[in-house]
């Protein structure tokens, strides 16, 4: 199964911020750290090791252990929850919200990225160990964000009243999901192993936690995938310290405040509070905000003095919750990590906190965009070819491509541009003939070139109208093609489920997206027979 490229700079779906840290722009650079390379991870795990002690590493085995309680996971993961004892064992990661039955494609690319970083690394350097980590959001609390997920074209919601961490949520209701999803999805081997996949996941367990761990290592766990949850009193304790420092200090707020000074232009995709944490109920996650010398919690009714607020972090910091700003840094200060893998506006939100991470002193980790990808077949393949169009073209803005396949098709193409060149070389005589005659006539020869020059903009307008009549079909039959791989205009990735091409594919889907290269900086096309 062939998997060709474009350059992301190409595609017309990424933001400026990504494209000059791709580039590596030097206005970008002050952003991070290390850009991802070989070398560059390799230095990354160097500068971890000596900041990451072995009591954390401890305490962390022994909270992922006690979450896998219960967990049928493969052999691979206990090997790498083991692993994790070594000082020469880190981690990649990437993390993503509790999307149901994962949501968008992506979800699963961002976790294929992370798997073959970690095995591209490990290969790389034989005296090192690198686990890939999935982070569950798990007390992210937006579940509108996670509540559906579309399959053949078709919005499958669960309704529901939600609040607090959606991680704590039970799946009441999931079962009426089931059954509609499982009309839709029809008959074969491909759909039960999607309705087994369903069932096993969400109709039992207790929690979209549970249940989400279960899925994600049902898909990943062979490749030794970690999974960790953060809403976790031990994990918590060990970064007691930091919720402190922003307790009492604020110090997220001005250190990010000044990175997005600098930004200029670029777009800015969060804004920091005073106090970037949540306080976390049974039914609700609300936000902290310092009122004088105390604490009130937003919409909860509830109010901390110092003291108390000390005394709570010291004997119940799972009650604390860090937010968007802040989410990074506790991840970083648990995990032996060195890369987070994400999607561009992750990336682009993580670019504005390495001033943050210096100030609280925990290494910034190389950030490295995710592999994107759209699926095609041969047959569409095909389709393209015979427009006289590549895969590629299909990225362009409707209004080109049908430019693009009206060209590629005409017979009588004619070559304006070549024709300006050429005008403007004849014009060019003239200004110089009138130079050395008669400096007077300048205006006109000027004159002449723009009427001519004009002449042949109106004739190319009616040449590109006549034939666009003349093979209306071919542009049609262009834009239908490109309508098929970026529903709604957008990219497939980001709207499309994994299960429409798992049910037409299986395992050979799954096994395709190994071919993905995590240090390859360009957008994927997967073809698929």
């Amino acid at each position: 199964m062939p998997i060709e490229s474009i350059a992301y700079r190409e595609t017309g779906y990424f933001s400026p911020l990504i494209l000059d840290y791709l580039d590596e722009n030097p206005t970008v650079r002050p952003l991070y750290h290390r850009f991802p390379s070989l070398e560059n991870l390799s230095q990354q795990a160097d500068e971890k090791k000596a900041a990451f002690p072995m009591a954390r590493r401890e305490s962390l085995v022994n909270a992922l252990k006690r979450q896998y309680d219960g967990v049928l996971a493969p052999a691979a993961v206990q090997v790498n929850l083991d692993a994790l004892l070594q000082d020469n064992t880190f981690t990649v990661t990437t993390g993503h919200q509790l999307s149901l039955f994962t949501g968008p494609a992506y979800f699963l690319y961002k976790i294929v990225t992370t798997i073959r970083l970690a095995d591209t690394l490990s290969k790389a350097y034989p005296d090192k160990k690198f686990v890939p980590v999935y982070w569950m959001a798990t007390e992210d609390h937006d579940f509108e964000e996670i509540c559906q997920f579309h399959f053949h074209g078709k919005k499958f919601r669960w309704n529901r009243e939600a609040g607090g961490a959606t991680g704590r949520m039970d799946l009441t209701g999931l079962d009426v999901v089931f059954e509609l999803f499982s009309k839709e999805a029809g008959e074969g081997r491909h759909a039960d192993e999607l309705r087994r996949l369903f069932t096993n996941a969400y109709l039992s367990h207790h929690s979209l936690a549970a249940a989400t761990r279960h899925l994600v290592n049902d898909l990943f766990g062979q490749d030794g995938l970690v999974i960790i949850d953060g809403d976790d009193a031990e994990l918590k304790k060990i970064f007691a310290p930091w919720m402190a420092k922003e307790l009492f200090e604020s110090f997220s707020h001005g250190a990010v405040t000044d990175t997005i000074f600098k930004m200029g232009d670029y777009k800015i995709q969060v804004n920091p509070r005073e106090v970037n944490l949540f306080y976390l109920g049974d039914n609700y996650r609300e936000r902290i905000v310092r009122k004088g010398d105390s604490f009130d919690v937003l919409g909860a009714n509830l109010t901390f003095s110092q003291e108390e607020m000390w005394a709570l972090l010291e004997a119940h910091p799972e009650k604390i919750s860090p937010n968007v700003i802040l989410r990074p840094l506790y991840q970083e200060v648990i995990l032996p990590n060195i890369c987070y893998i994400g999607g561009g506006g992750e990336i682009a939100y993580w670019l504005q906190l390495k001033n943050m991470f210096e100030v609280a002193d925990v290494p910034f980790p190389v950030l490295l965009l995710r592999n994107s990808v759209v699926v095609t077949s041969e047959k569409q393949k095909e389709k393209a070819a015979r427009l006289g169009l590549h895969l590629s073209d299909l990225f362009r803005a409707e209004t080109l491509l049908r430019d693009l396949a009206v060209l590629r098709v005409s017979a009588s193409s004619v070559d304006f541009t070549s024709l300006r060149q050429q005008l403007h070389q004849q014009f060019a005589l003239l200004h110089d003939a009138q130079h050395r005659t008669d400096p007077s006539f300048a205006g006109a020869v000027k004159a002449q070139e723009q009427k001519q020059l004009a002449g042949l903009d109106r004739l190319e307008s009616r040449w590109r109208k006549a034939e666009r009549r003349k093979h209306a079909d071919v542009a049609e039959r262009a834009v239908a093609l490109r309508r098929t791989l970026f529903p709604l205009g957008g990219l497939q990735e980001r709207t499309v489920h994994f299960g429409d091409f798992y049910e037409l594919y299986g395992n050979d889907f799954r096994l395709a997206l190994n071919q993905l290269q995590p240090l390859e900086p360009s957008f994927s096309i997967l073809v698929m027979p």
